[in-house]
């Protein structure tokens, strides 16, 4: 197997696009070669098998959804605040809905996942992880709130963003902002 990290990178990006324009179905090896503009065979030659790929395109996924380094390098670098959450909350969204392809993909993973008890272990262990790393940031910032508060915050801005990127038209008459401020304001202590 193949071990260039920069080619192996590039790969499961162009998995991510493959699956968010095609689905699972539309991931072929020969998908993957071609939109990453490489040899037929490459993909073959870095995973073993299309299990392997899905797996390791959900903890790119993660990676490429992840707040950016210096946020998650210095959680106390500014004031812990219900304003600063919400601030938060708002690049995330910010970064979803204009980087939509990996969130796609990160559905179409997690429909896959119920087809496929290896895939399903995987990716649960990737987003577990996630998870906790956000609640470990959000007390190591000290922001209001725990690990309840952080748990909910997580799954109101999952289903926000399942609405803005596969039917937008659903809340059109609310702002993603608007969202987010109710979330901070019901779900912290004041």
């Amino acid at each position: 197997m193949r071990q260039n990290p920069e080619r192996r990178t590039a790969l499961t990006d162009a998995a991510i696009t493959v699956l968010a324009r095609e689905g699972a179905r539309g991931l072929t090896y020969r998908a993957v070669d071609v939109e990453a503009d490489v040899p037929p065979g490459t993909t073959s030659n870095y995973f073993r098998n299309r299990d392997q790929l899905l797996g390791e395109v959900g903890v790119r996924v993660q990676e490429r959804l992840s707040a950016p380094a210096d946020v998650m390098a210095n959680p106390q670098a500014e004031s812990p605040s219900h304003d600063r959450v919400g601030v938060l909350l708002g690049e995330l969204m910010g970064r979803l809905t204009a980087h939509r392809e990996p969130y796609l993909a990160l559905l179409e993973l997690r429909l896959e996942a119920t087809r496929r008890p290896d895939l399903s272990a995987a990716l649960t262990k990737t987003v577990r992880e996630g998870i906790d790393m956000s609640v470990d940031w959000h007390v190591a910032a000290g922001m209001p709130g725990g690990r309840a508060e952080v748990l909910l915050m997580y799954l109101a801005l999952t289903g926000l963003t399942v609405e803005r990127l596969t039917l937008p038209e659903v809340l059109a008459d609310v702002t993603d902002e608007d969202v987010i401020r109710i979330i901070v304001d019901r779900v912290l202590p004041s």
